[in-house]
């Protein structure tokens, strides 16, 4: 099978945990860079991919990089790439581009320009002159990042967060590539008790159930590469047989899930039975105040109401506080709590051994981590991820563009001494839950809304509290052995 340059694009702040399970799938070469994770793949490993990566966001095929200055050298250089190697002469082909501190910024013209050039390629090659465009789609990605454009060409189609059995949700439930990732950042594993009391429609117990189980998170949903005739449908069928194999048994003790609001709890039951998980997971309506556990070891992750609205900060300060009573009563378990509030640590009452920054959407997070002491029963942590730092972001920029100078003769092109502006996902989902306390009712006549107003201008950094790292324990199948990968030519 050909080798192809693939991409696994995720959110800020997910990319090392998007690279381990692509190392835990058995891929090697991976290169780690802002949003993305670059590896090599065939066309098994584009339905494999796709199938089992829970945290990345979709899986793209690099078509080729290269600097893009201006339109001629944006048009010449995507005319000369294999476009008819990928494209059927019947390849419906929507075109989408970003652009970011780049001296080509008219989106709607860059856009023209690949597809003109794209269409005047297919014609010398298939000596043709009209393209009705009838077939499959295969839609083109342009990314042109301080005047490097990368092309690609989507797998995926709807979003890996799309995983098919969310058939309604709240008005801004947690994506589930990003409960995925707030859990393997955790210390849980499927022999662990975990609680979420804040499970809003039930997307981190879901999620979990899924983990644990070792249910591949894309066996319920199709992708767009299935719809393509040069990649064979057999592969889909022989990659969805291996993961129903390779599912576990119920776990051994159910995931809690709990919300104040009874429609919430209703809503998460319908999806984890369309899950398919809805026997390792238990729901209740309760509120926060009345959490309580004689177990000692446990897990609680949460994603509890933020307070960005105006009037709900009271309100919210008053929950974080109660959180803090609550949980102080768990001092041997393992917190996790991602929000944006900058006042969480001081109405919990506890400052965070480490804490990573995330994107809800465009929603600038923290990620709280309490771990807790080691079981008693012997069982290790697995290894922890470390966040991407600003040199690996930059390093794996140049590389990219070092490699397609050194193959073109091309000279390197001037650098700027600003630093660039961070990209905001496509499709990214602007608003987070943010819903009245639990442990204080809600005003009469108060509407239920959980829409919020995403801050402008947010920029990312990678401060740190502290140079400690984040585990994670998923367990991945161990019936895909890992396999020697073509090395990538630099030719």
């Amino acid at each position: 099978m050909p080798q192809f340059d693939l991409i696994a694009t995720s959110t800020f702040g997910l990319e090392n945990v998007v690279a381990r399970e692509l190392t835990n799938l058995g891929y090697q070469e991976i290169r780690t860079s802002d949003g993305r994770v670059d590896f090599r793949g065939d066309e098994r490993d584009i339905a494999r991919c796709n199938l089992w990566l829970r945290s990345a966001d979709r899986v793209l095929i690099r078509v080729g990089e290269f600097p893009a200055p201006d339109f001629g050298a944006l048009f010449d250089q995507t005319l000369e790439l294999p476009w008819h190697e990928l494209l059927p002469v019947d390849a419906k082909i929507p075109v989408n581009a970003r652009c970011v501190r780049s001296k080509l910024h008219a989106v709607p013209k860059v856009q023209g320009a690949v597809k003109k050039a794209i269409i005047e390629s297919l014609k010398r090659k298939f000596n043709r002159f009209r393209f009705d465009e009838t077939g499959a789609e295969f839609s083109v990605e342009v990314s042109i990042l301080r005047d490097v454009a990368t092309l690609t060409i989507d797998t995926t189609g709807d979003g890996l967060h799309k995983r098919g059995y969310r058939e309604f949700s709240g008005a801004a439930p947690l994506r589930e590539t990003m409960a995925a990732g707030l859990i393997q950042l955790s210390y849980w594993n499927r022999e662990r008790l975990l609680i979420d009391p804040f499970c809003g429609s039930g997307t981190i117990p879901i999620e979990a159930a899924l983990i644990g189980r070792n249910i591949a998170p894309g066996l319920n949903r199709s992708f767009v590469a299935e719809d393509w005739p040069w990649l064979d449908r057999a592969l889909w069928k022989e990659v969805r047989a291996e993961a129903k194999a390779a599912r576990l048994p119920k776990l051994p003790e159910p995931v809690l899930g709990f919300d104040h609001d009874p429609a919430a709890i209703r809503l998460s039951e319908r999806s984890a039975t369309e899950a398919g998980v809805i026997s390792d997971i238990r729901f209740r309506d309760q509120e926060v105040s009345a959490l309580k556990s004689t177990r000692e070891f446990g897990c609680i992750i949460c994603n509890p109401p933020y307070g960005e609205r105006l009037g709900d900060a009271e309100e919210v300060d008053a929950v974080y506080r109660e959180m803090g009573r609550v949980f102080s009563a768990l001092p041997t378990w393992s917190i996790y709590v991602l929000t944006s509030n900058r006042r969480f640590e001081k109405h919990f009452g506890r400052r965070a051994p480490r804490r990573r920054k995330l994107y809800n959407g465009r929603l600038e997070c923290q990620y709280y981590q309490y771990p807790g002491p080691p079981p008693k029963d012997g069982s290790r942590y697995m290894p922890e991820i470390p966040e991407l730092t600003d040199e690996q972001r930059t390093r794996g920029e140049e590389r990219s563009q070092e490699a397609h100078r050194s193959s073109t003769g091309q000279p390197e092109p001037e650098r700027s001494n600003q630093s660039p502006a961070k990209e905001s996902r496509p499709g990214a989902n602007d608003s987070v839950r943010d819903r009245p306390t639990s442990g204080r009712p809600r005003p009469a006549g108060q509407q239920r809304s959980d829409r919020q107003e995403p801050r402008a201008n947010e920029k990312r950094s990678d401060e740190k509290r502290s140079d400690e790292k984040s585990p994670n324990t998923s367990p991945w199948p161990k019936t895909w052995p890992g396999r020697n990968r073509t090395p990538r030519s630099e030719s």
